[in-house]
């Protein structure tokens, strides 16, 4: 029989009943985590089955930590899920930032050396892949004068690369705090040179659909 939200938390904290419950969770990730994972990570890649894996046994014993957290809102499949894709997620980010370099980013004096994959969408028009094209190169333009290095490599690292703060923080041996000031003023130096080249911001990120 299917459990409710008080048996599964019975059975996960019984000596007894434990090693069933975990198993049918598994079986319960099992089904409803690749369609979602696919999202991100092609299921013919041949790192998904391990990966999938990974975020089930990680996802089984952050459930079993944080269990007396849940406070029954929703169905308890469904908490353990938003865990399971939360973690799944990070290990995304984790796999994608961890090879980037700060130095590259922060040597360079290009704009055509800074990544552009921030700005993409999935409108098919030629006139809107065209504003995109045109204001993409913009943007990378106002990075490229407007910026300092540090700020752009902050920028770049954080807004485009998907870094976490901290990391870039420890990286370039400074604190979260001055990161944040760092950023904080960045947009503003973004902001004014987006005004003043007749762009207002909001407008010109709808282009890219976000």
């Amino acid at each position: 029989m299917p459990r409710d939200n008080q048996t599964w938390l019975h059975d996960l904290r019984s000596p007894q009943e434990r090693d069933s419950a975990l198993a049918d969770l598994h079986d319960v990730l099992v089904r409803v985590l690749p369609k979602a994972l696919s999202r991100w990570l092609s299921p013919d890649s041949g790192h998904f089955d391990t990966f999938l894996e990974d975020v089930i046994q990680e996802t089984l014993l952050r459930v079993m930590d944080k269990l007396d957290s849940f406070e029954g809102r929703s169905q308890f499949t469904t908490w353990v899920y938003k865990i399971a894709i939360r973690i799944a997620l990070n290990e995304l980010r984790h796999r994608r930032w961890k090879e980037v370099s700060l130095d590259g980013l922060e040597s360079s004096d290009d704009p055509s050396e800074i990544p552009s994959e921030r700005f993409t969408s999935d409108d098919p028009r030629p006139e809107s892949a065209l504003e995109r094209k045109d204001a993409a190169i913009l943007v990378e333009t106002i990075l490229a004068e407007e910026l300092t290095p540090r700020q752009r490599a902050v920028m770049t690292a954080i807004g485009i690369k998907g870094v976490p703060m901290d990391e870039v923080a420890h990286r370039m041996g400074t604190n979260r705090n001055a990161i944040y000031k760092m950023m904080h003023d960045a947009r503003l130096r973004l902001k004014r040179r987006l005004k003043r080249e007749g762009f207002d911001p909001e407008e010109l990120l709808n282009l890219f659909g976000k």
